[in-house]
């Protein structure tokens, strides 16, 4: 028997309305070539993974401000029976302790250069994920964005507006004007940009199954521009790098579960802030209202406090785990500090102890993906190895150089990480894999996305185009310039301390979404694509 379809209201529509795309067959990413990547596979008869995969390299390539072949990524995976949780993000050279950073940075952890470059871990999880999953050959998966590197691709109009953003901040870095300002500048909007080298090296990385930009021709020439620039990393470093199926961890809200990777990274962010809510009658409230935005913006500040200070590593997280920060009577505890009379600024608890890419692709055969693909911020350390095309994140700057604290540098640990990938169940089935980029925004992300969704029945198409908002730090809140102004002037009277912030890079996230529409596999999805990018929904 088919399952009743959720009773979304698909007539919900905000200012950046972008119609659900209804298909069996589906990709959702932030840059439309990206998308037709995926589809290409997909139409092949590739699996959801293959999709992916093929979108990821390919965003690569057309939007190298948020991501490039030194990314790192995370993935969650159902493969028609089980939830897979997958992370490859980098960890520390050998070469890197607090003493290192003190000797050569002070007391301040760098920003860009080499000195913020961790192991890149992007291509493992392309390896990765096709070796448990992938049903075409590895090499098909890259041709398209080798493809768009060789003839080169029209720059679209958001790619190009964050492109010439970072330039003046970026141009003096090793490689990076030699790569990303052919002629002296940003590519124009339409203009045509070329990427030879990335293609000659993705060719390499498609014969070798990713090993050469561990071990081969791409591993030398990054350990050899590291060494020529002051940085630390070893082929050793690159040889010794394995990607962890680590699972998933999980919070349960309004009859659904939302699984999120386990830290490193900041989804528990998101997992707690649903837990605080649960202590609320969030439906009683419209979706657009003060109370449901203030309610929402306290539980997220409650939620950070506590992730700032005590989340990293999980391998290092000894005196607070995530059991214990997602444990029911403690969010409860933290709920009861919320006042709807006034903001706080929340200093962090202690429970009892005992710039990125994002897309989805789900397939006819049930397979369904969230991935998450980083540079960090725009165009990552800037550092770029140009010979190979290589532009590196800047995930170190992830670490505290807080010796008390779990985040502390070390080598061969990860860094406290911002990007997430996200699922969510229903009764043990697949319902959504959805994802909201942008820094400190994508727990925010997930979790306003989700209770339009869950508590308002707003479909996903709505969820993502609706006015947001995004804490900061202390009382600090930044509001998109389409939220209503008697919510703006009824925040400020709470004490919220309202200020718009000038962030050419992050803004306020981008998200894309594939919902299952009934248990029946012939009905599909919808898929929903977020219009602060230039991507989209496609399928068939």
């Amino acid at each position: 028997m088919t399952a009743t379809p959720f009773p979304f209201d698909w007539n919900a529509r905000y200012p950046t309305y972008r119609a659900p795309v209804f298909a069996r067959n589906v990709v959702a990413t932030s840059q439309p070539l990206a998308a037709q990547a995926g589809l290409r596979m997909l139409a092949a008869g590739g699996s959801a993974v293959d999709a992916a995969i093929a979108a990821a390299a390919a965003l690569t390539i057309v939007e190298p401000v948020s991501n490039g072949l030194g990314s790192d990524a995370f993935a969650i995976v159902w493969d028609g029976k089980e939830l897979h949780g997958l992370n490859a993000s980098g960890t520390a050279p050998a070469a890197w302790d607090r003493a290192y950073f003190e000797r050569r940075h002070g007391s301040e952890f760098p920003m860009r250069g080499w000195d913020s470059v961790t192991v890149p871990g992007a291509i493992s999880a392309w390896d990765a994920l096709h070796a448990k999953f992938g049903k075409l050959p590895f090499a098909d998966l890259l041709a398209p964005a080798i493809e768009l590197a060789e003839r080169g691709f029209g720059v679209s109009g958001i790619v190009h507006q964050k492109w010439a953003a970072q330039v003046p901040l970026l141009a003096s870095q090793p490689g990076f004007a030699q790569t990303f300002m052919p002629h002296g500048r940003a590519p124009a909007v339409g203009e045509r940009f070329v990427f030879a080298e990335a293609a000659r090296t993705l060719a390499r990385i498609a014969k070798t199954r990713g090993r050469d930009f561990y071990e081969g021709e791409t591993a030398q020439a990054l350990v050899a521009h590291a060494r020529d620039n002051g940085g630390s990393l070893s082929l050793a470093d690159l040889a010794g790098y394995r990607p962890d199926w680590c699972g998933t961890i999980s919070k349960d809200y309004r009859g659904f579960t939302l699984h999120e990777i386990p830290p490193n990274g900041q989804g528990i962010a998101a997992l707690m802030a649903l837990g605080i809510l649960s202590n609320f009658d969030m439906g009683q409230y419209p979706p657009d209202s003060l109370q449901t935005r203030h309610i929402q913006i306290e539980a997220m500040k409650l939620a950070f406090a506590d992730v700032y200070r005590h989340v990293a590593d999980i391998r290092h997280m000894t005196e607070v785990t995530p059991a214990h920060l997602l444990d029911d009577a403690y969010l409860a505890q933290r709920a009861r500090r919320i006042s709807m009379d006034r903001a706080t600024d929340f200093a962090h608890g202690m429970p009892p102890t005992g710039g990125t890419i994002y897309l989805t692709a789900a397939d006819a055969n049930g397979m369904m993906i969230s991935f998450i693909q980083s540079n960090y911020m725009g165009f990552g350390s800037g550092v770029v190895v140009p010979q190979v095309g290589v532009s590196l994140q800047n995930r170190g700057y992830g670490f505290s150089l807080d010796p008390t604290h779990p985040n502390c540098v070390a080598p061969g640990k990860r860094p406290f990480q911002t990007i997430i990938p996200a699922f969510l169940m229903k009764d043990g089935a697949p319902q959504m894999s959805f994802g909201v980029m942008g820094g400190n925004m994508q727990p925010q992300g997930h979790m306003q996305t989700l209770t339009r969704m869950l508590d308002h029945h707003q479909n996903p198409q709505a969820a993502c185009d609706a006015p947001r908002w995004k804490v900061q730090r202390g009382l600090k809140v930044d509001l998109e310039s389409t939220m209503p102004a008697d919510v703006v002037t009824g925040l400020r009277a709470l004490g919220h301390d309202i200020e718009a912030t000038q962030d050419a890079y992050m803004d306020f996230g981008s998200g894309q979404f594939i919902w299952r529409l009934t248990d029946d596999r012939e009905d599909g999805y919808a898929a929903a694509s977020d219009a602060r990018r230039d991507g989209c929904a496609a399928g068939f």
